[in-house]
């Protein structure tokens, strides 16, 4: 792959409960454990900013295919739930689920133009054979 851009940022403390910051401070924000893990919550967590980024690009592979099929993805939202949890063969894995809301679009159509969208996006080709993605039109 040709890299057009890379983004770097770097994460201090505690690891979980710590400060993470990119290279050029855009993003800068205190982490910490989830209370439901055990942890003190109140920051974001390394989950949550994982399914912003995830819902972002794969609205933006979302909007790029419905442009070039013609669709009208005008309203759409993307929501992105991101699990953890312990794998059986130990450590721990991450599930997620895209729910896509087309309100201008058929469902058949809708779903067509999601699962291209998957097949593109960059976050889906990371995760493809590596986490459980669900994908649903709400």
């Amino acid at each position: 792959m040709q890299a057009i851009y890379t983004a770097i940022a770097t994460a201090r403390g505690d690891g979980r409960n710590g400060r993470t910051e990119s290279e050029d401070g855009l993003l800068a924000v205190d982490v910490r454990i989830p209370k439901e893990m055990g942890g003190p919550g109140g920051a974001t967590n390394p989950e949550q900013l994982f399914a912003a980024g995830y819902a972002a690009c794969f609205h933006s592979a979302l909007k790029m295919v419905a442009k070039g099929e013609g669709v009208d993805i005008d309203g759409s939202e993307v929501s992105a739930s991101v699990s953890i949890g312990p794998l059986d063969s130990g450590g721990f894995g991450l599930a997620v689920a895209l729910d896509v809301h087309a309100p201008n679009i058929p469902g058949d159509v809708a779903r067509d133009v999601v699962e291209k969208a998957h097949q593109v996006c960059p976050y889906s080709n990371a995760t493809r054979g590596n986490v459980d993605v669900t994908l649903s039109v709400v």
